[in-house]
């Protein structure tokens, strides 16, 4: 099945350049040229990128990558006519995952967009092979000392004893787990246990984290279980 882009700039000509050669690479291409109809567009067509141009009539194309930003995360290449470093900036503020100021050559954008879908893909493939090797284990019974998670009962027990756990408690644990002694991100463990469409920041990790320390570990306070790795995210030790 083809690629599907969205192509949003009220410059038709360019409008019309962009799709043709993107249509010539195989995508699926679709335009428009107001920032109110790409919203609409883009949560009809739920494309697998976005280009889309600064400047545009009603809403800019920064506040259309922030409310996009909050309902999905689909990359977004943004286009300026503009050279300018604070540009840039703010683009990737708000979401934008590249930036490319006209003018440019159809060389150079066609390779960021294949960039682009080819991370998404990677990360589709990994997150599909996480979860099958998930739902492989589910029938299996993780046991580290005084911690045992019976993966078929939904049922964590600590020395000895059922500890009750919140549906998401009890998931954030079990992620922990299943990656022992690696260093996880709180953005990765939001995109992993949350999931994509999480509105939300990385202090809802923090907060859970802090939740499972008083229910698993002897001394909350000073963590053996889930250790704080400072500047990088959180490491279980099985």
């Amino acid at each position: 099945m083809s690629e599907k882009i969205l192509v949003v700039d009220d410059e038709v000509s360019l409008q019309e350049t962009l799709a043709y050669n993107l249509k010539k690479q195989g995508y699926e291409v679709f335009t428009t040229g107001n920032g109110t109809e790409a919203l609409s567009m883009a949560r009809d067509i739920q494309p697998d990128l976005i280009i889309l141009d600064v400047m545009l009539p009603g809403l800019d194309g920064f506040e259309i990558c922030r409310i996009l930003r909050r309902e999905m995360t689909t990359p977004v290449l943004m286009l300026t006519a503009r050279d300018d470093e604070i540009d840039r900036v703010v683009g990737l503020e708000v979401g934008a995952d590249d930036y490319l100021a006209k003018p440019f050559s159809m060389r150079e954008l066609i390779a960021r967009v294949k960039a682009l879908l080819r991370r998404v893909r990677l990360i589709r493939e990994e997150v599909n092979h996480t979860e099958g090797q998930r739902r492989a284990q589910k029938n299996e019974i993780l046991e580290f000392d005084n911690l045992r998670i019976d993966q078929t009962r939904r049922e964590v027990t600590v020395d000895g004893e059922v500890i009750p756990f919140k549906p998401k408690e009890y998931e954030l644990l079990t992620f922990f787990a299943e990656h022992q002694g690696q260093v996880l991100s709180r953005e990765f463990i939001l995109e992993r246990v949350w999931g994509w469409d999480f509105i939300g920041d990385s202090r809802t990790v923090d907060v859970h984290v802090r939740w499972l320390r008083e229910k698993i570990e002897r001394d909350p306070a000073n963590p053996r279980r889930i250790i704080t790795v400072r500047g990088a995210g959180y490491r279980f030790e099985g």
